[in-house]
């Protein structure tokens, strides 16, 4: 199976401030099964812990934010490049920013956390083996079905991600006064894999929010509740059949959900 191509989704990952118990609620909700990485056939020597979907493939990473990181909790998305220092240049000259210069870790691949124009972060990768990633999946159990960014600018956001890795727009849905919500695609996909909006008052700030799948959005809500997170918007029932929520974990890391209609 070859790599994947430049701008497409490649990995997930939630940084918290209680490893253990946002191991816990995801579990829980997401039907992860949440584990430490190993390497080479052995744990880890960092408490890095792999999020396996239900099909028995990764969807993700879970680790404790750094002690002395300016961060709140919060996910993060990787997008795969073909070369992560000459990316993370080009995001600087177009007006972007490095929070985390390039660098390796053995056995998983060069990467560094870079942001938009926007302030928006994300990270950028080039993976050591030489495989696609299967963490993205729009219709599959347990991994990310849709990626929306939240941005004060999406004339100019649009412009940046589709010189910079391959995003395009596909079609778009007008809110009213909250202007348009902007359907994204990759151009190596035949659909899109997210949207873009502009960033309203009640978002404090902009951001990339990820859904991941799941069973019965209900029994979501439930769980979410139950495992002390809260619901911030939905459910909401969107094009193509399916209901979203978009909610709070304990630890304060925004997340969204998606299920099938029932």
């Amino acid at each position: 199976m070859s790599r994947n191509r430049q701008g497409e989704w490649v990995w997930y990952e939630l940084l918290t401030s209680d490893a253990d118990a946002a191991q816990a609620f995801y579990e829980k909700v997401a039907g992860w099964t949440i584990a430490r990485a190993e390497l080479n056939g052995e744990p880890s020597p960092m408490d890095y812990r792999i999020l396996t979907a239900p099909d028995g493939r990764p969807a993700g990473g879970l680790m404790k934010i750094p002690e002395g990181a300016p961060m709140p909790p919060a996910w993060l998305g990787y997008l795969g490049v073909d070369d992560v220092d000459s990316t993370a240049a080009a995001v600087e000259q177009a007006g972007g920013a490095i929070y985390m210069p390039p660098h390796d870790l053995p056995g998983v691949g060069r990467f560094a956390l870079l942001a938009d124009p926007q302030g928006v972060s994300f990270y950028v990768m080039r993976g050591e083996p030489d495989e696609r990633s299967t963490a993205y999946g729009r219709y599959e159990l347990g991994h990310c079905s849709w990626n929306e960014l939240i941005t004060p600018d999406d004339a100019a956001a649009l412009a940046f991600y589709g010189r910079l890795f391959g995003f395009v727009e596909e079609g778009a849905m007008p809110m009213g006064a909250m202007g348009e919500y902007s359907f994204l695609r990759h151009t190596s996909q035949s659909e899109p894999f997210g949207a873009m909006m502009p960033q309203q008052p009640s978002q404090p700030v902009p951001a990339w929010l990820f859904y991941f799948r799941v069973p019965d959005i209900d029994v979501c809500v439930a769980a979410v509740k139950a495992e002390g997170g809260r619901i911030v918007t939905g459910p909401m029932e969107v094009p193509g059949g399916e209901r979203v929520i978009m909610a709070i974990d304990p630890q304060g890391a925004v997340v969204g959900f998606v299920a099938p209609k029932p």
